[in-house]
């Protein structure tokens, strides 16, 4: 068995867990992921805004999944 070595983005967002099953938590989720790993390559322009800016898509992501998954 072949294991895919996951990004820091989808570590860091769980890319893998969606007990919801609800499709719009992917797409959150890989795209704030795909933004994540963009930092990562500008971290040395600056390493402290690189980790902040991170840090806001992920807590943005997380708000963002507790919408999508809201029940009315």
């Amino acid at each position: 068995m072949s294991v895919v070595e996951q990004t820091l983005g989808e570590r860091r967002v769980r890319s893998a867990f969606n007990p919801s099953t609800e499709n719009m938590v992917d797409v959150i989720k890989a795209k704030t992921a795909e933004l994540i790993d963009l930092c990562e390559e500008m971290k040395d322009n600056d390493p402290r805004l690189a980790a902040l800016a991170q840090t806001h898509y992920e807590d943005a992501a997380m708000w963002a999944v507790k919408c999508a998954t809201a029940t009315r």
